[in-house]
């Protein structure tokens, strides 16, 4: 006679663990998969909301502490898959390949909000998201200069061919423009600029369309909001009173445009320097976290300030590439995991057409 414990003894168990972000068990949500038990083993695929889930390992402590209350159970093997859900509402209205569409913004320049954008994408690309990035900054498009891309590939079926770098998918108008030629355009201009970067560029699947937008709360932000259902914002800022300001003012401006607001990054918030350790906060430190709990939106983390950073940009090398276990790069991949678990929770909303925080 087997020992085996039954399917319906291991499913009810699993139906005890929480997804830490969702609050929800993940038998409900379907999150697990395949189960087999042989010899007292289980063995389980579980698929996670993205690749880059920053509770995984919570989710395996549980998973096994659930069932090691089940007799008969001897081992627990559990395989990671992960499934980024759509915003339905990108593929109804532009029929693209995107899930999910993530502008990136800053109320004010000088704050370092494209390269968080590259070393973002990058990093998601890392940790297995399929990711795109749309260079929507018309008037500074530097984000070819910083993944280090001078050219895009030839169009096919009329339709641009995005350039590939580091992992990810990119278009930008700096592929169009010689490298001294000033963008001065009227807002009809750059509305068919921004929706054409969109629908005339042959895009592979992409999990996460990290869109870096112009700093300030202009023509930019209000025609990229009309032209596509964006997921989410997420505002940079620096510790600054000056620069926490201006992130209000951009964190209004998504309010205002009905986008969700998916937290917002402290970026240069301490400086660490490299000769005797000491940690400067040149800054000040903490403000964009308390102007993140005043206005009830998600921290999603900080970032010190390195000259690293500056360097991979200027290199084309993003510093999560050139310096991977830099302490700047582990915090820009926690930032990635933190703005992709936003996501996940953002699309498990009840009601996506009045998604407005």
């Amino acid at each position: 006679m087997s020992n085996n414990p039954s399917k319906e003894a291991v499913m009810a168990a699993l139906s005890t663990v929480q997804e830490p972000e969702l609050h929800q068990d993940l038998v409900s949500l379907n999150m697990i998969r395949d189960v087999e038990i042989k010899d007292g083993v289980v063995s389980m695929a579980v698929v996670l909301t993205t690749p880059a889930c920053p509770l995984k390992s919570v989710m395996e402590r549980d998973i096994r502490q659930a069932l090691a209350s089940v007799p008969g159970v001897k081992d627990v093997r559990v395989r990671w898959d992960a499934n980024v859900r759509a915003d339905n509402r990108i593929s109804g209205r532009l029929q693209l390949p995107i899930r999910n569409i993530i502008a990136i913004a800053s109320g004010k320049g000088g704050v370092g909000k494209t390269t968080v954008a590259v070393n973002l994408a990058v990093a998601l690309a890392q940790m297995g998201a399929r990711v795109g990035v749309l260079d929507a900054d018309v008037y500074g498009p530097n984000i070819p200069q910083m993944l280090g891309v001078k050219h895009m590939p030839p169009p096919k079926n009329q339709k641009l061919t995005p350039a590939q770098a580091h992992g990810v998918q990119l278009i930008s108008m700096g592929f169009m423009v010689k490298p001294d030629q000033a963008i001065i355009w009227r807002g009809p201009l750059l509305h068919s600029a921004i929706r054409q970067l969109f629908t005339d560029v042959a895009w592979e699947e992409v999990d996460y369309m990290i869109v870096d937008l112009p700093p300030g709360t202009g023509d930019a932000q209000l025609t990229l909001a009309q032209s596509v259902p964006l997921t989410g914002g997420v505002i940079v800022s620096t510790p600054q009173d000056v620069a926490l300001s201006d992130a209000r003012r951009g964190l209004a401006a998504f309010r205002q445009l009905q986008v969700p607001v998916l937290g917002i990054i402290e970026n240069m918030a301490y400086f660490v320097a490299p000769d005797t350790g000491q940690r400067y906060d040149i800054f000040g430190y903490g403000g964009a976290e308390r102007a993140a709990n005043e206005l009830s939106v998600p921290f999603l983390g900080r970032l010190p300030l390195d000259p690293r950073a500056r360097e991979g940009g200027d290199k084309g090398v993003p510093v999560v590439v050139s310096h991977p276990d830099s302490e700047i790069a582990q915090a820009f991949r926690e930032v990635a995991r933190q703005l992709a678990a936003a996501v996940s929770v953002q699309s498990y909303r009840p009601d996506p057409q009045l998604r407005i925080i």
